[in-house]
């Protein structure tokens, strides 16, 4: 009877300490969850109010920046030769300037 009672006791403690486990004891960190995020993205951002701007953009027009953007593409395509020449060499430990 003794043997059954301290088993019934410890059966319940167990499951005492396992519901514990589920409980929520976190309710400050989970009212702010995600804040460091926003605030993070609202520092980043310079104007907020940019979508309301309905001025249309001036700068380049089409056809230039098309052109700029080719010149720049077809820079990769075949590119410079480096330079021919030496500003200095290094011969057995000692440099001479030409």
């Amino acid at each position: 009877m003794k043997k059954e009672l301290i088993t019934g006791i410890s059966a319940g403690l167990l499951a005492a300490a396992v519901l514990a486990g589920c409980a929520s004891n976190t309710p400050r960190l989970d009212s702010t969850f995600g804040n460091a995020v926003n605030q993070a993205k609202a520092q980043q951002t310079i104007n907020p109010d940019a979508s309301r701007n309905t001025d249309p953009v001036a700068g380049i027009d089409g056809q230039a920046a098309n052109a700029i953007i080719d010149r720049y593409h077809k820079a990769y395509e075949s590119p410079t030769a480096a330079p021919s020449g030496s500003i200095g060499t290094v011969t057995g430990g000692s440099s001479t300037l030409k």
